[in-house]
Formats: structure tokens, C-alpha cells, sequence
């Protein structure tokens, strides 16, 4: 199967299930010092193959293998999904449970005033899934480890805000459960992955640090190329992306559907988005696409006036993404190859309230194969 590079991307051609048209998978950007290490390894392994000794195993592996609904993106030295076990759970944990082919909800609920709700039981919630309703397998409220992707916008008008939004997010971190796996993407027109999954606060602050000004923001292309990541790479099955931008895409070869889609996908973050932008006419399809994104995934999008803002907002998402209902159902329709599925979920306490509930409004199935 042919493979040839354009610059970010890899154009993998594919005649089955895509009607023969290229197929574009996203990949994180090697850093130069990374780039020339993989170009040495090359030219060690032709040297050692030509006088006859076997070159040593790569401890690399890059997958080669699209998603069926969208794009994929992975960076070198990833690490590798192992198969879950399925806890008790009332032990706090939780796993996508593959052999009742469970689909996994994470569930905030809010009243009128947008005040967190805890405390509510599984009779408390009704799941409907393409307007029928669907019986539940497990529930509880966790706290639990996350991965967490950060992405930060290092387009030209971020300089200014990057100090005082590296320190809102170092904070988010330093406020994480101990077996909270974070990466950081850095993002212009290209996007680089700085720093994959580690718990290291050392080793995330030298990553966004690493500011860059770039013309351009292709922030289609990294929230794709991160859920994928998040996806294929993290053991931890509470999944979240943080992405922090000050601009419209303006250098994406995904669009918006295309970052709905995978957004949509099973076992897909939840995205939350920090945007500074001005609450204009001209900015208004840029508000409206963020909150799309957001709402779909079950997140939210913030919009700070001020910069100062940004330390309470993190604060805040931090609170939601640690207190979270776990619901799980199995669904009454078959497992159909990318056949998307509407997801809506009640709340009720007794009447006392209007309750709302912020979670996935949907997903693409995917076959069992």
C-alpha cells in the first residue's frame, strides 16, 4: 500500500471502503533534533544490513492503520493500549466494557444556574438512544485518573497570554490524581506533540514553555490528530482534551465535520476550549464552532473577557472533569459500521428541580471487527 509524506501529513490510498479516494491521516510533527535522530537510525540500520548483521528491532512502533469514520494522528514512543480488565465497580474505577459491547457516558448534571448536582442515583437517570430508551449496566460518581491532552494555540497573538496561561494550566495539573497521564501539543500551522503521556510537572512545564510565533492556527487539524492520539495511546479510559486558542482555524485540512467526527467516535475525549475571542460579528462562526465541538463531546466552551480569567476557568473545569457520573448502557440498536447513534440523557430529582444533563449527544458505531 503506498505511502508518501506531505509535510504533516501522510496520504495513505485506500481502494477499499473509501471509494479509492486518498485518505489524509494526520501525524504529529517530529521537532528537528527528533527528525535527525530518526534520519541517523535510518542510515545506521541501511550501513549495518549492507555488511550483513541484522539491525537491531526499533522500539518504535507507528501505526499504519486509519480509522474507518476519520483521521488519526500518533507521535514515536507512544504508549501502547493493553487490554482492560473490568473492575468492581464500586472500586472507582471504570473500563469500556467490550463484552457487552458497552457504551460509556461521562455525565455532568447542572440546574438552571449552572451549579454542579452530585449525589444522584442510577433511578435518577433515563437514557435514550435514537429516541428509544436503553437499559443501564453500571453507574456511579468517580473521581478517578484521567488522560489529559493540553493544546495550546502558539499562533503570534498568543505570546502575551502564554505566561499567565501556562501557569492556569500547570495549576489544573498540579491538582490531578496521581495516575493522571498528560500530554502537551503545541499548535500553528503545523502541530508538534512537546511532551506525551507523563505525570511529570517538570517535564509538561519545559513542553509549554516551548513557544513558538506561527502565522497561522490549524486547530481542526490537532484537536484530530490529539483525540486520536488520546484514543490509541492512553491506558486510562477518562479522557479529556484542554484546548486553549485565541483565533479562528485559518490553516486546517480538517474542517469542522471532519473534527465532529472523530469527536464522536467510541471511547472519543471530552473537549473543553479556553478561547479569547472578541464577541463580534466577525468572530461569531468561530464562537458558534467551538461550542459545537464542545457540547457535542459533552465539554464546554469558556470565552474570558480578561486574562485574568483564565485561573478560575481551569479551576472550573477542573471541578467538572474530577466529579463526573459514569453511565453505561448497552445499546438496543445492532453494531452497524459507521452508523451514527443520538444520545440524550435525563436527569430528575423529584421535581425539585430542572436539571440538565452535559454529556456525548452521540456517537459513530463502529462493526465488531
Amino acid at each position: 500500500m503506498p505511502v508518501n509524506s506531505v509535510g504533516a501529513w501522510r496520504v495513505r490510498l485506500q481502494p477499499s471502503g473509501n471509494g479509492g479516494k486518498p485518505c489524509y491521516v494526520p501525524r504529529f510533527v517530529a521537532r528537528p533534533l527528533i527528525a535527525g535522530l530518526i534520519a541517523s537510525a535510518s542510515l545506521v540500520a541501511g550501513a549495518l544490513a549492507q555488511q550483513g548483521t541484522p539491525a537491531p528491532a526499533s522500539t518504535t512502533q507507528v501505526s499504519t492503520q486509519a480509522p474507518a469514520a476519520a483521521s488519526s494522528g500518533l507521535a514515536a514512543n507512544s504508549p501502547q493500549p493493553t487490554s482492560p480488565q473490568e473492575p468492581d465497580s464500586e472500586a472507582g474505577g471504570f473500563v469500556f466494557r467490550k463484552e457487552v459491547e458497552e457504551v460509556a457516558l461521562r455525565a455532568i448534571v447542572v440546574d438552571q444556574q449552572n451549579h454542579l448536582i452530585s449525589g444522584l442515583n442510577r433511578d435518577a437517570f433515563s437514557i435514550y438512544e435514537d429516541g428509544k430508551l436503553q437499559q443501564m449496566t453500571s453507574f456511579h460518581q468517580e473521581n478517578a485518573p484521567l488522560a489529559l491532552g493540553i493544546l495550546i494555540d502558539n499562533s503570534g497573538s498568543m505570546r502575551p497570554k502564554r505566561q499567565k496561561v501556562n501557569e492556569a494550566v500547570l495549576n489544573l495539573v498540579r491538582s490531578s490524581n496521581p495516575g493522571d497521564e498528560v500530554f502537551v501539543v503545541n499548535f500553528g500551522d503545523q502541530y508538534y506533540l512537546d511532551q506525551d503521556f507523563t505525570d511529570d510537572v517538570g517535564k509538561l512545564t519545559a513542553a509549554l514553555n516551548k513557544v513558538e510565533t506561527r502565522g497561522t492556527t490549524a486547530l481542526y487539524d490537532a484537536i484530530v490528530a490529539s483525540a486520536a492520539h488520546v484514543r490509541q495511546g492512553a491506558k486510562i479510559q477518562k479522557r479529556v482534551l484542554l484546548v486553549v486558542t485565541d483565533g479562528r482555524d485559518n490553516a486546517s485540512q480538517d474542517t469542522l465535520e471532519d473534527t465532529m467526527r472523530q469527536l464522536q467516535r467510541e471511547n472519543a475525549p471530552v473537549v473543553y476550549v479556553i478561547a479569547f475571542v472578541d464577541e463580534n460579528a466577525a468572530a461569531s462562526s468561530t464562537i458558534r464552532a467551538l461550542q459545537a465541538i464542545t457540547l457535542n463531546s459533552g465539554g464546554a466552551a469558556y470565552f474570558p473577557k480578561d486574562l485574568d480569567e483564565v485561573g478560575a476557568i481551569t479551576k472550573r473545569i477542573a471541578y467538572d472533569i474530577r466529579y463526573q457520573y459514569v453511565i453505561g448502557y448497552k445499546s438496543s440498536n445492532p453494531k452497524t459500521e459507521r452508523t451514527y447513534h443520538k444520545i440524550e440523557v435525563e436527569a430528575n430529582n423529584g421535581g425539585r428541580q430542572q436539571l440538565r444533563v452535559r454529556t456525548r449527544t452521540g456517537y459513530y458505531s463502529e462493526s465488531p471487527q
